[in-house]
């Protein structure tokens, strides 16, 4: 079974697209797992249309520690985080930054997502980079 979070996104993907079938422009969105090459590592270019987001998620183990970084050509809202019940916790948030980077020390094992929200009026794009 998929973890909830997980779960939570695919419902909002489906009314997101559901949505879209009825609006006169196109909404765009991003929700991509993370998937480790075999070196441990992350790399992703990822476009945010105005006004939307991209998600990135997947399962950290418990004392792992995750240095990650992005660059964007548009500043765009970002956070890191995870859900513990209903609780929302942010080990990192940062809003109109166009670059950041840091080391998440993985305090549980849980799903952990990185999200960036393009609230400027152009197409902005990220460019991650992670490694375990």
């Amino acid at each position: 079974m998929a973890p909830a979070h997980f779960a939570h996104a695919r419902r909002l993907q489906l009314v997101a697209g559901v949505a879209m079938m009825f609006a006169a422009t196109t909404l765009r969105a991003a929700l991509v797992e993370i998937g480790w090459d075999a070196s441990g590592s992350f790399e992703r270019a990822i476009d945010i249309a105005p006004g939307k987001f991209a998600e990135l998620c997947g399962r950290l183990a418990k004392g792992q520690t995750i240095a990650w970084s992005f660059k964007s050509p548009l500043p765009l809202d970002f956070n890191i985080h995870f859900h513990e019940g209903r609780e929302v916790v942010f080990p990192a948030k940062q809003n109109q930054t166009t670059s950041l980077q840091g080391e998440l020390k993985v305090p549980v094992d849980q799903d952990y997502c990185w999200v960036w929200e393009n609230k400027a009026g152009g197409p902005g794009s990220v460019v991650i980079v992670r490694h375990r």
